[in-house]
């Protein structure tokens, strides 16, 4: 039996191992991967600059790269949300630099000019609902303007502290001026609608109510603080190509606007007369003047 069952031993034995096999498997697991490491890269540089950012909120959460769409890619390209609204416009610049005076930004004026919008939108929202001014919409937004001045504001005994004035006009609906003053943070306006020109059809027509930028209270009547920034705007013919403006020991060529005329100086002495306004066609013949027009007031009060 010992002998039959050591014959049987060495005539059992256990099937070689399939080298050849495990090998071929070994070698295309290694070709898979790679394959699969490649298709990775191919992705990864397709894809542009910027397009994986940090998706955590800054709040100790996980910082984690998630895609987000490229920024150049159209609204069919990414796989969620809408396209950005577009962002609301300010207002339009004056025509020249010049006219932005005192150091005063274009962004401060636009800022101030704001301000004063918001002040007239919270004024209109106070009236009652059946208030006709409320039915108006109020002013409008700074879109609708464009800047044509701004200067500093010399504080007198009606109103104190300096300050600075923003000038903005618009023509539609209707055509409206408003002098937006800015003075230790609070708005103030004065505001004309519908046109400044009177009865009369003249080529130059002042602004009615431009003596806001020109004069001081009529309390510090002979007792003007010094040197003063003034200001004068006003409408224009197209048939107009020139305006200049005389004040006290000042003077100023005007600037041209979209149909505003403009104009500023600085006063270094006491004044009882109020602006001097000229205008001229293009061959230089005097079109306006107004010493001659019945409707200027010529004196200060």
């Amino acid at each position: 039996m010992r002998e039959l069952l050591a014959e049987d031993a060495y005539t059992i034995r256990p099937s070689p191992a399939p080298y050849p096999a495990i090998r071929r498997r070994g070698v295309l697991e290694r070709r898979r991967r790679a394959a699969a490491a490649g298709a990775v890269v191919a992705v990864l540089a397709a894809l542009p600059v910027g397009a994986y950012a940090l998706g955590g909120d800054g709040r100790g959460g996980s910082d984690t790269a998630a895609p987000r769409p490229s920024a150049t890619a159209s609204h069919s390209q990414a796989s969620t949300g809408s396209p950005a609204a577009p962002a609301p416009s300010g207002p339009e610049r004056p025509a020249t630099p010049g006219q932005l005076l005192d150091g005063i930004s274009f962004e401060q004026a636009t800022r101030g000019l704001e301000q004063c919008l918001a002040f007239d939108a919270d004024r209109i929202k106070s009236l009652p609902k059946n208030s006709p001014s409320r039915s108006t919409g109020g002013l409008g937004r700074a879109s609708e303007y464009r800047i044509i001045l701004a200067m500093r504001s010399t504080g007198d005994t009606n109103a104190p502290g300096d300050g600075i004035h923003v000038v903005a006009v618009k023509e539609r609906p209707q055509q409206t001026r408003l002098i937006c003053t800015i003075r230790d943070g609070q708005p103030g306006l004065n505001t004309s609608v519908g046109g400044t020109a009177g009865d009369a059809a003249h080529p130059v027509y002042p602004d009615i109510n431009s003596g806001k930028l020109y004069q001081q209270s009529f309390l510090d009547k002979g007792n003007w603080k010094l040197p003063f920034r003034w200001g004068i705007v006003g409408t224009v013919q197209p048939s107009v190509a020139r305006v200049t403006v005389s004040y006290g020991d000042s003077s100023a060529e005007a600037v041209l606007d979209h149909g505003w005329f403009v104009a500023s100086g600085t006063l270094h002495q006491q004044v009882t007369k109020a602006p001097h306004v000229k205008g001229y066609d293009a061959a230089g013949k005097l079109v306006y003047d107004s010493d001659r027009d019945k409707e200027y007031e010529k004196t200060l009060p």
